[in-house]
């Protein structure tokens, strides 16, 4: 059993969806964002106060394993479930590589445009145009990816399952145009069509 602590943000989405893919049993623990993330009981399982957190009650060795930030979980949950992460190293490290992209540019970018572009109380032009190119850049890049590919590292894996809702978020939640990226439309009708990406999408408490 896999007791997974998150909310209903692109973030906390990936996992869900993962845990599905799999068939690996899990209860949801939805965590509210308004101060739920700063009290002592969570904090134990994530100092950086960040969902989500995963509790494998059968970790390594049959003890539990506590798990934050959401690449690191997904490496582990393909490595338990023996899915969506190839064996060879070149493949391995392909899939690797584009989980590592959406951590490190396609989330916090996205994230920064929609404060910036689209929340803030007050509108900073010079803060907008700078995500909002540096989005439009990431987002280049990713569809001439998907040119080459039907998905990001090859066949479907855990790099798809990272980056699915922050893109579905930037198309459907921020309700940005996405048709000049047609690579982008194709995969995120193929990776949304799928019936485990729906059920971690739409996720509930329990």
């Amino acid at each position: 059993m896999i007791d997974l602590y998150t909310a209903r943000t692109p973030n906390g989405q990936k996992i869900p969806i993962m845990l599905e893919e799999t068939g690996l049993e899990y209860t949801v623990h939805m965590v509210s964002l308004a101060g739920d993330q700063f009290k002592p009981e969570f904090l134990s399982k994530n100092p950086n106060n960040k969902i989500p957190v995963i509790v494998d009650q059968d970790g390594p060795g049959g003890e539990p394993l506590t798990l934050f930030e959401s690449g690191a979980i997904l490496i582990y949950l393909a490595e338990k479930s023996g899915r969506f992460m190839p064996l060879d190293p070149a493949g391995r490290a392909l899939t690797i590589q584009w989980v590592m992209f959406q951590m490190a540019n396609l989330g916090p970018m996205l994230g920064q445009y929609g404060h910036f572009a689209q929340s803030a109380k007050e509108q900073i032009p010079y803060a907008s145009e700078r995500y909002s190119k540096e989005v439009d850049r990431l987002l280049g890049v990713t569809d001439k990816r998907l040119g080459e590919s039907a998905f990001l590292a090859g066949d479907y894996s855990i790099a798809d399952i990272t980056t699915y809702p922050w893109l579905w978020g930037y198309a459907n939640y921020y309700k940005q145009d996405v048709t000049p990226w047609p690579n982008i439309v194709r995969w995120l009708d193929v990776v949304g069509a799928r019936p485990a990406v729906q059920r971690g999408m739409s996720f509930e408490q329990g």
